[in-house]
């Protein structure tokens, strides 16, 4: 059975669907989520996007704004108010149990259905359908492909969130884009997806900007190849800024893979990496407890200090 018809009769067949993403949801993880709640609304399912994070960046915060009304959302506490035997959870852009928006709600479904592109590794959740593309762009762009292939209308808001997805994870299709890739623009911008609104989700705030600009010129060159830059250790930040710095770095010349170390506002040190797909930085970050694909990776560390993880870091790269 095709994966887009096997993904129809899991839906088809469940009495009503939740779905859920990683923690610290970005624009991919969101638009993946509205995604399949679009899908559901054609096979005239319910669906329930599960979200737990209490603050979010401003992205999201302006998509969840924008979608208040169209699509059901719940915190993981609310699930057993909507749960029913026969009910499926629905994972995107993530496949490991500890980055899910909350790992204890896996014991509450019997069917469970992961949508991501991210690499399998021993730590991905076992014993579950798992639909992984690693070649895709984004898990927006999978669920893009999903809706091409059951032919219904897309919400113009719907298709610019998937959109959003897909240029935030392609860094404006510079990165880990193809013809598929492509394909998936096209039919959403066919749909009404609006470019200039993609953009007003991606909008950075000044101040933000200008302390990342700091952190970059703290950046220094390792083995001729990995860019490295170590925050100041009294200040923290948001995931999403670490991963912006680590963009950056990898625009400049010779450099193949970049690093970004800092400390973070919900705990632990941020390490963030961004290869242009001749380092696999997915396995780097797989050993400081995180993951990743070929291009891009993270990973949250609780248990070392700012300076612990630098020299692990380093010693490593050799």
């Amino acid at each position: 059975m095709r994966i887009e018809k096997r993904i129809k009769w899991k839906i088809i067949k469940s009495k009503n669907v939740f779905v859920v993403a990683h923690q610290n949801l970005d624009l991919d993880a969101l638009g993946s989520c509205i995604g399949v709640s679009s899908i559901c609304k054609h096979f005239h399912k319910k669906c329930y996007i599960i979200i737990d994070d209490s603050k979010h960046e401003l992205g999201v915060e302006k998509v969840l704004k924008e979608i208040e009304g169209s699509h059901t959302i719940i915190s993981s506490k609310e699930i057993p108010q909507y749960l029913q035997k026969g009910s499926i959870l629905i994972i995107t852009d993530t496949n490991k149990p500890q980055l899910l928006q909350n790992d204890q709600i896996l014991s509450s479904f019997l069917s469970i259905l992961i949508l991501d592109h991210h690499q399998e590794t021993e730590q991905t959740i076992p014993n579950v359908c798992h639909i992984i593309d690693e070649n895709a762009s984004s898990a927006s762009e999978i669920v893009t492909k999903l809706i091409r292939s059951y032919h219904f209308s897309l919400d113009c808001q719907d298709a610019t969130c998937l959109l959003a997805g897909i240029v935030l994870d392609t860094n404006n299709f510079v990165v880990k884009t193809n013809v598929e890739t492509y394909h998936a623009a096209y039919f959403l911008a066919k749909s009404g997806a609006s470019p200039r609104k993609v953009q007003y989700y991606l909008k950075q705030d000044i101040n933000d900007y200008i302390i990342r600009q700091k952190v970059i010129t703290e950046v220094k060159v390792l083995h001729g190849k990995y860019a490295l830059s170590v925050a100041p250790k009294e200040i923290s930040y948001k995931r999403e800024e670490l991963a912006k710095i680590a963009d950056t770095l990898l625009q400049f010349h010779h450099i193949h893979a970049s690093f970004v170390l800092g400390n973070r506002v919900d705990g632990g040190v941020g390490l963030s990496a961004r290869s242009d797909g001749s380092i696999h930085v997915g396995k780097i970050a797989e050993a400081f407890g995180g993951g990743g694909d070929m291009n891009d990776a993270a990973s949250q560390i609780k248990n070392m200090t700012l300076t612990e993880v630098e020299e692990k870091l380093r010693s490593y790269l050799k």
